[in-house]
């Protein structure tokens, strides 16, 4: 391997960023569904041509990619490099769960990069389609039992063999989604972004050679291992446990939990979930590589300055127990891995804060809302919108938690009130910070949100919610106390209804002009209430963000001192 100068890999690594950033510009500025456009819920990067590990990632992708689009690379790798089957100009397509990590509704492409008739690395892209088939418009499916119930399965597949589109492909992708121009859409935003990253890197090659661009790809890998060694050094050897629940998995009404032991001894670090419920029937199981990659990304809230790269994992032991939710077989539903991963890395957060609360966030609230509303226009057109919804992240040593944000598995946004009614028959009649919401601290909880949302289509439509922490609020840390439940109610002819199951439900009836509402978690503080600055607490009540009997139950003397 040649050697290579800090300076150059400084250069290269910001310049091989760059590529995968360009890409994730391409597809949000060309995909036709809004989770992808305006959300952003997608990921580009560059990954190793022997193993799949991710290599760079772009900055505006999901973090949550960083780990699984690995296990997408290694999935091709398996089933056509190692037996030599991959050629210059192919492309392949896949959204298996079970083998590429998140859920169906997360297609995949994987495309092999070659210079000089040799195998250079790949490059992948992926995005949250807005429907992949299934039972449900949108996939969020929480009576789904199997994953057929979900969405359609297609395993890793040629999309281009060697530069030659396969129309038979694309003919039954389009033609499994109630929303084909969509799917086109989104598909030739993927495409493209490929196509312009195998551009960049070229040009980049041709700039520097090959050799130089791999000797830089290794030592950025052997680099985060370096950085994860020293930082986990840092800290001090010991074992801290940390149990939360999933208020259930859609079908049976019973709590599942998810317990993780978090180990340090010298350099190294390890994340035990035994102890985790074993597989449910219902979607909020997950497969290994969605388990694996979700540790990554706990680990780096907890260490931000550590790279979007496969070596920071190699200092870090992961066991997940077998037959767990954690790690379920094929076809175990997974369509919810979004409510699973955030409980993951709030136990992490819980357990890593007895050890190291200065370097530890509060739970944020802990669930993305997937909320579908789907019907027929008069015309007879389909329309589904779907959309996730926000809400408040945990306190800090340093500050109060970020009021309405988006989900920590995430760099995406919440998709505009505008945007959403400018597309779909819905007026949101409410979207607002959600009063005394947050968790009690030295520094509180964010607030948490208010989504009302009436159908406007004379055809009416159907709502289907996919949703978590009904149940179990979000949790403090270092004396800080819980955020509000999460609660969802809708209009009947009868008046306002709530679900069954607290926050999943499917097949709910709405008549034009009727509305559903979401009232989100905030998330928890930090450190002890009676620690709160007395004007923090003033300026609080002043906001509306919490009223004044709450204001003197949660903070007494603080309060009666702002008051003074």
């Amino acid at each position: 391997m040649a050697e290579i100068d800090p300076v150059t890999l400084a250069v290269l690594a910001g310049r091989m960023e760059q590529i995968a950033d360009e890409m994730d510009a391409t597809l949000f500025r060309s995909a036709f569904n809004p989770i992808i456009a305006e959300a952003h819920d997608a990921s580009h990067g560059i990954y190793d041509a022997e193993t799949g590990e991710t290599l760079v990632q772009g900055k505006s992708g999901l973090p949550i990619f960083v780990g699984v689009m690995a296990f997408a690379v290694k999935a091709v790798i398996e089933k056509f490099a190692r037996h030599g089957d991959v050629t210059e100009g192919d492309v392949f397509i896949f959204n298996d769960a079970h083998i590429g990590g998140t859920h169906l509704s997360d297609m995949r492409l994987v495309q092999p990069v070659f210079r000089d008739g040799q195998l250079f690395c790949y490059l992948a892209s992926v995005g949250h389609w807005h429907d992949v088939g299934g039972a449900v418009p949108g996939n969020y499916n929480p009576s789904a039992t199997e994953v057929f119930q979900e969405a359609f399965v297609l395993p890793p597949v040629r999309l281009y063999r060697a530069g030659e589109l396969q129309q038979d492909v694309v003919d039954i992708l389009l033609r499994n989604s109630r929303m084909p121009v969509s799917a086109q859409g989104d598909l030739n935003g993927q495409i493209n972004a490929l196509g312009l990253g195998v551009r960049r890197l070229d040009a980049l090659i041709d700039e520097y050679g090959a050799e130089t661009i791999d000797a830089a790809l290794k030592a950025l890998t052997e680099r985060a291992g370096r950085l994860m060694a020293a930082e986990i050094e840092g800290l001090p050897d010991g074992r801290w446990e940390a149990e939360d629940f999933l208020d259930n998995d859609g079908i049976s009404p019973e709590a599942l939990a998810i317990r993780v032991a978090l180990e340090v001894r010298a350099d190294r670090l390890t994340l035990d979930f035994t102890g985790s419920a074993p597989a449910c029937q219902g979607p909020v199981n997950i497969a290994l590589p969605t388990s694996i990659a979700c540790c990554y990304v706990a680990i780096k809230h907890i260490f931000p300055a550590l790279p979007a790269n496969a070596g920071v994992m190699r200092q870090i032991d992961i066991r997940v127990p077998e037959g767990s939710l954690l790690a379920a077989d094929f076809p175990a539903p997974t369509g919810g891995y979004t409510e699973t991963i955030l409980r993951m890395i709030d136990v992490i957060f819980s357990a890593a804060a007895q050890a190291i609360p200065e370097r530890v966030v509060a739970n944020a609230y802990g669930t993305i809302n997937a909320l579908s509303i789907a019907g027929r226009r008069s015309d007879g057109r389909r329309w589904v919108m779907f959309s996730f919804y926000g809400g408040g992240h945990g306190g800090s040593l340093e500050s109060d938690g970020l009021n309405h944000g988006n989900a920590p598995i995430s760099t995406a946004t919440i998709p505009p009130a505008e945007i959403l009614e400018a597309a779909y028959p819905v007026i949101f009649r409410q979207w607002a910070l959600r009063p005394d919401s947050a968790g009690a601290g030295m520094h509180r909880g964010g607030l948490g949100a208010i989504y009302e949302i009436e159908v406007m289509e004379e055809m009416g439509a159907q709502a289907f919610l996919f949703g978590e922490r009904g149940r179990f609020a979000p949790k403090g840390v270092a004396g800080g106390g819980e955020g509000a439940l999460n609660h969802f109610s809708y209009q009947t002819d009868d008046g306002w209804a709530e679900p069954p199951l607290v926050s999943k439900m499917v097949g709910i009836a709405l008549r034009q002009g009727q509305r559903v509402r979401l009232e989100t978690p905030g998330g928890g503080g930090y450190g002890p209430p009676g620690r709160r600055a007395p004007e923090a607490v003033a300026r609080d009540v002043a906001l509306g963000f919490i009223n004044e009997d709450a204001a003197t139950e949660s903070y007494g003397d603080a309060w009666k001192g702002a008051r003074a």
